[in-house]
């Protein structure tokens, strides 16, 4: 999802957005939703922290976390109809392939090395650390392991503490 001042984005930047994360959660969604009903499954959206903490800058991200997150919590509705357990996740920064390509960008946007710009990104949010792959999946297979099944319309921020709010 594109960074830039709100008022530089067009109707396009705004449709990409929507297109890479939302609507792939709602096609999914709906694809899925017959097999997940007759098996009484899961779905887990994947947000993100700035559906919470809404930046200027990221206006289309925040939009799009803050509406997978409302889309998720309405179809909890129809998922305690139909047995399906539906939840979301809003991680923050992630050791991906996607955040390794930003620590680049400002690598070499900055001329810092990457350890200053890796520290002025965890300082930045506050957070000790950055998170893995492995915690975000850690927390999914518990949400819709047998003992995880009451969580039912739930948004976790999986954040190492960056957002403030309650």
């Amino acid at each position: 999802t594109k960074r830039f001042d709100f008022l530089a984005l067009t109707d396009a930047d705004w449709k990409e957005g929507y297109a890479l994360k939302f609507f792939a959660h709602v096609r999914l969604s709906r694809a899925a939703w017959p097999m997940l009903r007759d098996a009484q499954g899961s779905i887990v959206t994947i947000g993100g922290t700035s559906g919470r903490i809404p930046i200027a800058a990221f206006t289309i991200g925040s939009s799009v976390n803050a509406a997978c997150a409302a889309f998720a919590k309405a179809l909890a509705d129809l998922g305690k109809t139909d047995n399906v357990q539906v939840n979301t996740i809003h991680p923050s920064y992630v050791e991906t392939e996607r955040f390794r390509r930003r620590i680049k960008a400002d690598v070499e946007r900055t001329g810092k090395s990457e350890a200053e710009v890796r520290e002025w990104h965890r300082a930045d949010i506050n957070v000790t650390r950055f998170g893995t792959p492995e915690d975000i999946a850690g927390l999914i297979a518990f949400m819709v392991s047998r003992r995880g099944r009451w969580l039912h319309g739930a948004t976790i921020d999986m954040d190492g503490g960056e957002v403030p709010t309650l």
